[in-house]
């Protein structure tokens, strides 16, 4: 399970081979776009490269653009992969990331500094995410499409195919769990939630989110058994 874990961690932006400055998954005009909707009409000042998070956030919440620009920088990455996987795929994914970034910026005022930010924002992906397959009634879960991408470039050749087939066989085990047991797998394993901030990002207790959690890593090492033959240390 951890290798697993640290596989698809290495798709969320955590590795220093893919920090989320790299991606643009958000495109320009974006931060701009999501202001503009929330009403905001202070550009600010420009930010410093090594501000904090809590400093960003503070000017962020007095409708600093370029504070939230940052922190949508920093966070883009990560939450995109989220939601893809939890999952709403391609342009959609795209989409629930924007209003999840829109409906973060709204609630600013809402943020206290004793709740990390990321486990706050994630929050609010899984639950944008969640509203959006209800009203269209469709759970689609689609396996990453150039899984190469996400590799290190400095592997051979024959370990980069075989790194993007064993990733793309954990996204199409992960895609065929149920969504409760998605949820849980990539609030623990990939973004590395406590089971306090499990139990406050689900609404469920902490037993719950203990046995749920067991449940869930046993079908996704089951799966992978069958599908790998037996093996785990691949």
């Amino acid at each position: 399970m951890a290798r697993t874990a640290t596989r698809l961690r290495r798709q969320s932006g955590e590795d220093s081979t893919l920090s989320p400055y790299k991606w643009n998954i958000c495109p320009a005009g974006s931060v701009k776009s999501v202001t503009q909707r929330a009403g905001a009409d202070v550009l600010g000042r420009k930010v410093d490269m090594h501000d904090s998070e809590e400093q960003l956030i503070k000017q962020a919440q007095a409708g600093n653009r370029h504070a939230f620009g940052s922190l949508m920088q920093r966070n883009q990455a990560r939450v995109f992969q989220f939601v893809r996987r939890l999952c709403a795929g391609g342009d959609e994914a795209l989409d629930i990331t924007q209003d999840t970034f829109l409906k973060a910026y709204l609630a600013l005022d809402k943020w206290r500094p004793e709740a990390r930010f990321q486990t706050w924002l994630l929050q609010i992906a899984r639950n944008t995410t969640l509203d959006a397959l209800r009203q269209r009634r469709r759970q689609p879960c689609e396996a990453l499409e150039d899984a190469s991408q996400l590799l290190s470039p400095v592997a051979s050749p024959e370990q980069q195919l075989a790194g993007s087939q064993r990733i793309a066989l954990l996204e199409r085990l992960l895609a065929r769990l149920p969504l409760e047991h998605r949820e849980i797998l990539l609030l623990r394993e990939v973004e590395g939630l406590s089971y306090a901030e499990l139990a406050t990002t689900l609404g469920i207790q902490q037993g719950t989110v203990k046995s749920r959690l067991a449940r869930a890593r046993e079908a996704m090492l089951s799966s992978y058994r069958h599908a790998s033959g037996g093996q785990l240390n691949d």
